[in-house]
């Protein structure tokens, strides 16, 4: 009798090792992605924002922190009444502390990823490494509409809250198996709302902040903050977000097994056809070659698509989502680009907001049991277009209720946090909000018009 593949490697090597072994693995890939945010920055605005880089690696070490001392119980650990996790669960609280290394404080299960949780035996420390890299990317996300517009001590602080409230209540309702939204049976299988939607929600709560305290200073619109590509910066960035959802997607399996190549076959093929839908409608909307910067923003939005549904659908299902991507990218694009209070030259809100929220309902319409059984959700029904009847508008249903209530609590908490901060401190805006090379342009506009 033929052994399977799984079959094969359990003989040489016990299951829960291997999990753990991916599981790092990916870890890290996702870990390279919040710096890789930086370098899209700089290689989409210029060198004017090389302090990007070193707000992403305050992003990442603040993220280890915090979440190692109380943020990963808010969001893992069994939860108070569904709503966030008891934040003095022992084994979560500063990872164990000084326990003793026979009590197996990084070794032990976590709980949810026993036999009655996930079944995949992650440990503690692994599964505190692959959600923190997790929390760190999507700060790494809502810090891209600062620009050169808030306080580095603001955001600094902003961040603490962010890792210890802000991002853990979403993960608590929906990854966590005791939070409410998780019993009702809302899914999200690798972040298109616990990462891009919140995001955008959160970005969206800074952002207003922005907006009140410069027309306090009398101004009518918000400074815009122009595009400047550095063709190398790009090109470095999406690479390493290419290779980083390698461990956010595919990760999110939490166990190594058949289904892993599956997850990486419908991310990858998502992310292919954004970039050629996104070039394509571009292309027929200004009649020129649209350029890198479509290009970049092609696959990011197949990325962000295929993401709270890559373990749920086919690859054709795939396919079918990168290419709804390209025409939903370009129209929201338009429609940010035309509000006058807020600047977003990076594409949080096209992008992510838009893209995530999509992504997530796109679970009740594209979802086939099989594929979600073999990621670990067997509750999951079929959606609309698989015969999901009755079931998958419920679904819909759950996941849009979801939307909802993230998206407003979200975006409340992350602007009544950047508030409070600012009247603690003065405010959270810089005097200087135009980069100096815009400075010289305007300069030189004003020098030639006289």
């Amino acid at each position: 009798m033929l052994l399977s593949p799984d079959q094969v490697l359990s003989v040489f090597f016990p299951s829960y090792l291997i999990n753990n072994l991916w599981v790092v693995i990916a870890a890290v890939l996702v870990f390279m992605m919040t710096i890789a945010v930086g370098f899209l920055e700089v290689g989409e605005l210029g060198d004017d924002f090389n302090h990007s880089l070193l707000k992403t690696i305050a992003i990442s070490a603040t993220a280890l922190f915090v979440m190692a001392i109380v943020g990963f119980n808010t969001a893992f650990a069994p939860t108070l009444d569904g709503i966030i996790g008891n934040p003095l669960y022992p084994s979560g609280l500063l990872l164990g502390a000084f326990s003793p290394y026979s009590a197996g404080s990084l070794t032990n299960v976590w709980w949810s990823m026993s036999s009655t949780g996930f079944g995949t035996y992650l440990t503690t420390g692994t599964y505190y490494l692959f959600e923190s890299a997790f929390a760190s990317v999507t700060l790494a996300l809502v810090a891209v509409i600062l620009l050169n517009k808030v306080k580095f001590k603001a955001f600094f602080i902003y961040s603490i809250v962010y890792f210890v409230v802000i991002w853990n209540l979403p993960a608590a309702w929906i990854w966590n198996p005791s939070g409410w939204l998780y019993g009702l049976g809302m899914r999200d299988f690798a972040g298109g709302l616990v990462v891009h939607g919140a995001a955008g929600a959160a970005g969206l709560g800074i952002v207003y902040q922005i907006w009140r305290e410069e027309k306090a200073k009398g101004l009518k619109e918000s400074p815009r903050i122009s595009i400047h590509i550095s063709e190398g910066w790009i090109t470095l960035s999406i690479l390493l977000l290419w290779v980083g959802w390698f461990g956010f997607n595919p990760g999110s399996v939490l166990a190594f097994n058949g289904d892993v190549p599956v997850v990486v076959i419908t991310t990858f093929l998502a992310s292919a056809a954004a970039f050629i839908s996104v070039m394509f409608f571009s292309y027929l909307d200004k009649g020129e070659n649209p350029g890198i910067l479509h290009g970049v923003n092609g696959i990011l939005m197949g990325l962000i698509i295929i993401t709270p549904v890559a373990g749920f659908v086919s690859p054709g299902s795939a396919f079918v989502l990168g290419l709804l991507g390209g025409p939903l990218f370009i129209i929201s694009e338009k429609y940010f680009s035309k509000l006058k209070w807020l600047t977003d030259p990076v594409g949080l809100f096209p992008g992510h907001f838009v893209g995530g929220i999509f992504g997530i309902s796109m679970i009740a319409f594209f979802t086939q049991n099989s594929y979600a059984t073999a990621s670990g959700n067997p509750s999951l029904p079929s959606g609309l277009f698989f015969g999901g009847g009755i079931n998958a508008l419920s679904q819909l249903g759950i996941e849009l209720l979801g939307v909802v209530v993230v998206v407003a609590v979200v975006f409340t908490i992350s602007f009544m946090t950047m508030w409070a901060i600012g009247e603690a401190i003065g405010g959270i805006t810089v005097n200087e909000t135009v980069p100096m090379s815009e400075k010289k342009e305007i300069i030189e506009a004003a020098y030639e018009a006289k």
